[in-house]
């Protein structure tokens, strides 16, 4: 049975695909891909802007998108430096 994702895989999931779709993604698709339900996506969705990880920004048509922070982008870094070292030790 696979385990389920704890708080920090989903906040990597989220940052990860904001910075994977050229760091600009509309909020609907970015829910859709997290793969958690609204309430909890909204609940995640707004600490990382709080928390000042990601932003929200609008084109030129007034389409809003989320893109990442410098903040977002080092938790990303520093992410994966730690999975590196739970792989490596095979925890």
């Amino acid at each position: 049975m696979p385990r389920k994702r704890d708080r920090l895989e989903i906040v990597y999931t989220i940052l990860r695909l904001v910075r994977d779709n050229k760091n600009a993604i509309k909020v609907t698709p970015l829910l859709r891909y997290t793969n958690v339900s609204s309430q909890s996506f909204s609940e995640y969705y707004t600490e990382l802007l709080e928390k000042g990880f990601i932003r929200e920004e609008l084109d030129r048509k007034k389409r809003k998108y989320v893109t990442l922070t410098d903040k977002g982008f080092a938790f990303l870094e520093k992410y994966a430096i730690i999975q590196g070292v739970i792989d490596e030790f095979e925890l």
